[in-house]
């Protein structure tokens, strides 16, 4: 009997309506695989909190859960207004870092005046008010140029679609924000407003200096990213990509970000590197117990797409109805993959490891011609469970390894259930013999594929495929 688990992961956002033991224990149990702490809001203490109650109810559960450090990254806001300003098409205002709100004169979380080329556009409030940088006034003063009719409001975020930051997205908050995570149990960082893969290069360093083994997530989400001469080299440099939506909307226009989602969900496939489909996936489920019909199709899109996680966000962090979000979800993913395949992946080529690759290849070419029930993947670092995703075969791959920081970070890839054991010769075959026993095939027959190394706990063996059954 073939065992049936969501092949596309879920990736749940923690806010005030779900940091309680409680509710993280009740969000695993109904199918999240790893949670999001937004580190643009809230304080360590919470996060250590959060982080300490995330590990208990995964120890619980008995399942591996990913946690991913989400760097706010140049965020740039409005400051403080002394009340909601209305702005007409053709009027001027200045923004100053260094100044409070004064008539025209409105405060600023970020000098633009270092960053900013006159000509180029800025967009408040998610793109509802456009303007366009007529002067630089001062060392710490731009002045804008309103485009359209608008209301202006304290703290409203602020869009560059146009400007270089030069490699400087990395603001003090952020190397605030790494430094505490270098300390604590992490799996993923993700790394807002990338730009190029100097940006990636850069936390890279500062990760591997302080001794982390967190994998780095690339948020795609400005126009200079989505160049396609840079696109697949950010790509290539992280661990994965998270399809930024929201913000990629307002800086490259809503009507790019289907396909742009789909070439990056194809080419993190086609580099073996995770992918996470994020921003609005369910938001009509923040106020309501039920999903709307084109919400279903953009999971379901995702899904046969072949990304790795799909993301929620306000749903989980601050909706009424969190833990049916996530039910929800998960139906959609199951009835999605039991009824089509992904879609065949052309473009196919992964260059970091031709002989693992070929090895999974065969792996998971052998495991559908001879129908078996799962593939069984030992790995050390995660590597070979992760390649076989990529291949994104149409059945489960359970994955063994001794290292329980790969266990969660393989939490988030595709199709892959992991499980924490001690390195030795027959691992796949030990856990096989075990999942059998507890039950996890049902009764009769079952057939696996075991793909493992000579030498158990050595990362870069993997060598061997094996056909194995249990009566």
């Amino acid at each position: 009997m073939a065992i049936i688990f969501k092949r596309t992961k879920i990736l749940a956002t923690l806010g005030p309506i779900t940091s309680t033991p409680e509710m993280i224990t009740d969000l695993i149990a109904a199918g999240t695989n790893g949670f999001r702490l937004n580190f643009s809001h809230g304080d360590y203490a919470e996060r250590d909190d959060q982080i300490n109650w995330i590990r208990e109810a995964s120890r619980k559960n008995g399942k591996p859960v990913a946690i991913l450090q989400d760097l706010q990254g140049p965020k740039i806001r409005l400051g403080m207004l002394n009340e909601n300003m209305d702005v007409k098409k053709g009027d001027e205002i200045i923004l100053d870092n260094a100044a409070e709100h004064n008539g025209n004169v409105l405060p600023i979380q970020y000098n633009l005046a270092e960053k900013v080329k006159v000509g180029e556009p800025i967009y408040i409030f998610d793109g509802k008010v456009r303007t366009t940088v007529i002067e630089i006034t001062s060392d710490t003063a731009i002045k804008v140029r309103i485009e359209n009719d608008g209301t202006l409001m304290s703290k409203k975020g602020i869009n560059l679609p146009d400007t270089d930051f030069g490699g400087d997205i990395l603001t003090a908050k952020d190397l605030k924000d790494i430094e505490y995570g270098l300390t604590k149990d992490i799996d993923f960082v993700a790394l807002s407003f990338v730009q190029s893969v100097d940006d990636i290069n850069n936390l890279r360093q500062i990760l591997v200096a302080g001794g982390s083994h967190a994998q780095i997530i690339a948020k795609i989400e400005t126009k200079a990213a989505i160049k396609d001469d840079v696109m697949e080299q950010i790509v290539i440099a992280s661990d994965g990509i998270m399809v930024a939506r929201g913000d990629l909307a307002v800086e490259a226009g809503a009507e790019v970000v289907p396909i742009v989602q789909r070439r990056l969900i194809s080419l993190c496939r086609k580099h073996g590197k995770l992918s996470i489909v994020a921003t609005q996936m369910m938001a009509s489920m923040v106020d309501n117990p039920e999903p709307t019909r084109a919400e279903v199709s953009d999971v379901a899109n995702a899904v046969i797409q072949g990304a790795d996680s799909v993301m929620l966000s306000d749903e989980t962090a601050n909706g009424k109805y969190p833990l049916e979000t996530v039910g929800a979800m998960k139906r959609v993913i199951l009835y999605t993959q039991e009824n089509v395949p992904v879609s065949p992946l052309h473009d196919y080529a992964i260059a970091k490891n031709v002989q693992l690759d070929a090895i999974s290849a065969a792996a998971v070419s052998l495991a559908e011609q001879l129908g078996v029930d799962a593939i069984i993947a030992e790995t050390k670092s995660g590597a070979t469970a992760a390649n076989i995703a990529a291949h994104r075969p149409n059945l489960p791959i359970i994955s063994v390894t001794s290292e329980m920081r790969s266990a969660q970070q393989l939490g988030l890839n595709y199709a892959n259930r992991s499980y924490v054991r001690p390195d030795s010769e027959e691992a796949g075959f030990d856990l096989f013999k075990e999942l059998k026993a507890d039950g996890l095939f049902g009764e009769g027959p079952v057939t696996v594929i075991i793909v493992s190394g000579q030498q158990p706990g050595i990362i870069g063996t993997t060598d061997t495929i094996k056909v194995r059954v249990l009566e």
